[in-house]
């Protein structure tokens, strides 16, 4: 089989990665069928359209079970993300069917990779997710395992030095970089738990399942406090809420709202969603990807 990558994940490694991107997806195709040859597995298809950081191939392992082969980048943190899944063991999260990885691909329970809880009612959706999220956040584990994640302080310090770079080159974003800047240093002053968390956490990686209705997939995992993680909820369907005449109260209701549901304090809550829809915003506009740029910067303008 030839196993060609999406365009989505080819135009996202381009923006991200442009160097580094292309030798890995040069390389992509044999190592696809190297990490099938060693599973003995058998392939159905590509997923389409797939992520933005990795290659999902659709297949069976030798006994007919159905199951997923993730190969993504060094960049992308898979040892991570093993690290992670392996310490959730299937609560919440999709599961490991390997116990380590010769090459660093992942060999994943297969769930319903078209059906996500966008799929869902808003309302619904949020509910599903925000109940999905709760299960993952554990006490992260201790003595040497503990080393395979970042801290929040340290992923977000370096999405600073990004950010003041943006502003710099466009004057009229400093005002809100200058505010979710002061916004993550009150933040990491006094975090309130020290808990794994999922780190890129939306309604799309929230995806349909057999032995329980949702599991969350895709983490890039870190260690800190819940309100980052449910951050990035917060702003799902943000195109949505930037077309509504009351998509800025919507939102402060939606933050109220899941704030509440999690037992996490509104207001730290706002403030790491400022500080991730404006980094968001940043960095799109740094790639590129303008209409993006402007729904986050609008929607944290509401924050």
């Amino acid at each position: 089989m030839v196993f060609e990558p999406p365009q989505r994940l080819v135009r996202a490694l381009d923006e991200t990665a442009p160097d580094g991107g292309v030798d890995w997806l040069g390389k992509l195709p044999g190592a696809a069928r190297e990490a099938v040859a060693l599973r003995g597995l058998s392939v159905e298809r590509v997923q389409v359209p797939g992520g933005r950081s990795s290659l999902v191939v659709l297949v069976r392992t030798a006994d007919g079970t159905p199951a997923v082969l993730k190969l993504a980048p060094a960049r992308a943190r898979p040892l991570s993300e093993r690290a992670a899944l392996a310490h959730w063991n299937g609560l919440g999260a999709v599961r490991l069917m390997e116990p380590s990885s010769p090459d660093g691909a992942l060999l994943l329970e297969r769930l319903h990779p078209d059906v996500s809880v966008r799929s869902l009612p808003e309302a619904k959706a949020l509910l599903e997710a925000a109940a999905t999220l709760r299960r993952l956040w554990v006490e992260p584990p201790a003595g040497d395992a503990a080393h395979a994640f970042e801290t929040v302080a340290e992923r977000t310090g370096r999405q600073a030095e990004a950010m003041r770079s943006g502003a710099a080159a466009s004057p009229e974003v400093a005002p809100l970089v200058s505010a979710a800047l002061a916004a993550r240093e009150e933040l990491l002053a006094a975090p309130p738990e020290h808990r794994l968390l999922h780190g890129t956490f939306r309604q799309s990686k929230v995806l349909s399942a057999e032995r329980m209705p949702w599991l969350a997939v895709g983490p890039d995992p870190v260690v800190g406090e819940h309100a980052f993680d449910l951050a990035r909820l917060v702003r799902d369907r943000v195109e949505d809420l930037v077309a509504q005449p009351s998509g800025a109260a919507t939102t402060r209701r939606r933050v109220k709202r899941l704030a509440e549901s999690l037992e996490v304090d509104r207001e730290r809550l706002r403030g790491w969603t400022l500080f991730r829809a404006v980094e968001s915003g940043v960095r799109a506009r740094r790639v590129g990807r303008d209409r993006d740029a402007e729904l986050l910067l609008e929607f944290a303008g509401w924050l």
